[in-house]
Order: C-alpha cells, then sequence, then structure tokens
C-alpha cells in the first residue's frame, strides 16, 4: 500500500487511512451503513493468537463506552469498548467460529460487528493519529 492508502508505525503494522479509530485500539468503518467494527492489528498482536471471542445478541443497543464483547487469548481476556453508540445489527459468527480469522486478517474478513449508528458525531482518530498513539 502507498503511503496515502496506509499509515505506519515504527512496528510496521497497518493502520488503513480509510477506518477511524479508538484510543482503546478499536477500528469503525462510517463508510457504509451499517458501520463496520473490529480490533485493529496493533491489538490482536498484543493479545496473541485469538482462542476465542465472545459475541453480543444482534439487535441490542450499545452506547460509546460500553464493553460490547469479549476476545480471549492465550495471553489474557480482554473486552473491546466500543467507540460509538447505536444499535447491533450484525455480528461475525466466522469469526466466533475461527478467531484465528481476526488476527489474519482484521481489518476485513475478521471484523466483529456492524452497528447502526446513533445521530450522535462519534469521537474517533484518524489513522494519522492513531498511529502516533502506538509508535509511542
Amino acid at each position: 500500500m502507498s503511503e496515502e492508502q496506509n499509515a505506519q508505525n515504527t512496528q510496521n503494522l497497518d493502520v488503513p487511512e480509510h477506518l477511524q479509530y479508538s484510543q482503546d485500539h478499536v477500528w469503525i468503518d462510517t463508510s457504509t451503513s451499517p458501520a463496520v467494527v473490529g480490533v485493529t492489528e496493533y491489538a490482536q498482536d498484543q493479545l496473541g493468537d485469538l482462542v476465542f471471542v465472545d459475541l453480543p445478541e444482534t439487535g441490542g443497543h450499545v452506547e460509546a463506552g460500553d464493553e460490547v464483547l469479549e476476545l480471549e487469548s492465550s495471553k489474557a481476556v480482554e473486552p473491546l469498548v466500543s467507540p460509538v453508540s447505536g444499535t447491533i445489527k450484525y455480528v461475525n459468527r466466522e469469526a466466533s467460529d475461527d478467531p484465528s480469522v481476526i488476527n489474519n486478517d482484521p481489518y476485513g474478513e475478521g471484523w466483529l460487528l456492524k452497528i447502526e449508528l446513533d445521530d450522535d458525531e462519534p469521537d474517533l482518530l484518524s489513522a494519522e493519529d492513531y498511529a502516533k498513539i502506538i509508535a509511542a
């Protein structure tokens, strides 16, 4: 990918430019409806090989800052904190059945949730700002 398409940090992890990010290492693609949510390459790299994903039910409402699911690896169990408010429309059952898809393709097939956003404007970071955080 070119520099315009992808920001890089000192750990050489992908931070796709077309996505937005939270400080909790969650990415969101607001260009689609519903918005797509997943964990960043940095987050899955820190967790290591994922062995279990506890997905929420569809139809539930989440607020920005809510813990919406858990990611379990051999190292730790970490909650995913929603960066946005809205209604969960879809969950990625493939990622639940085979969590390695998150490690292998965190920005593609490893997406976790699709959320119909509330009208609130989410407080998110650009790829450039997120890359600075993980490089620090």
